[in-house]
């Protein structure tokens, strides 16, 4: 699909047919038309069959001398990543080097969890970029989403002062218990988050099935 913005047609997404793949990029065939798309490792490194119907969201990335499509096989993918290119000192293929090294979850635990070394394991981004990225999209990124998906159910009341809030509160308290423990800050709110819902009432309850699942 696409759009018309002022002078360009933005290509918000294709659908075709698959023709050929690299470590880097991928082609997609549309009404006779070859489209080379840049794509994270997280894309290309999936069991993806060649002369197979693929859909990919794409960004149009324009410049002076410059025209280039980055793909991503869902629309999380996408917007996630034209917010890491607002980031000063992130360009396209650094963002696409960030989505290659972890997902758009991964990407919002270690922003949740403050943890730059995470983030900095990725190519070409450095400690002291992880840092100013976590800074400048911490209010960007749907964090609070990711603390509500483990709210407590079926709590008694009288054990809360408001839920949401409380189990947010569980949520950090025990996501910090087990980095203190010496666990990656990011691996530690993804146990936290796989936890089932009302299957705990108080932190010590959650931390020990957090580690279960570490």
């Amino acid at each position: 699909m696409a759009e018309r913005r002022g002078y360009f047609i933005v290509i918000n997404y294709i659908t075709g047919k698959l023709v050929y793949v690299t470590q880097n990029s991928i082609i997609v065939e549309n009404g006779g038309i070859g489209y080379e798309i840049l794509v994270p490792l997280s894309v290309s490194g999936r069991a993806l069959q060649i002369g197979s119907e693929i859909k990919i969201y794409t960004y149009m990335y324009i410049r002076e001398d410059l025209l280039q499509l980055f793909g991503f096989m869902d629309k999380d993918g996408l917007d996630i990543f034209k917010l890491l290119i607002t980031v000063s000192g992130i360009g396209p293929k650094g963002a696409l080097g960030i989505l290659g090294a972890m997902s758009a979850d991964d990407l919002r635990f270690a922003v949740l969890a403050d943890d730059a070394k995470t983030i900095a394991k990725a190519p070409g981004i450095g400690v002291k970029t992880a840092g100013k990225l976590i800074i400048e999209l911490k209010d960007k990124l749907k964090l609070k989403d990711i603390a509500d998906d483990v709210s407590i159910q079926g709590m008694a009341a009288d054990n809360l002062v408001d839920s949401g809030g409380t189990a947010r509160q569980m949520v950090s308290d025990a996501a910090a218990a087990l980095a203190a423990l010496g666990y990656p800050p990011a691996d530690a709110m993804r146990a936290v988050k796989s936890v089932g819902r009302g299957t705990y009432s108080t932190v010590e309850e959650l931390l020990k099935l957090s580690l279960k699942k570490l």
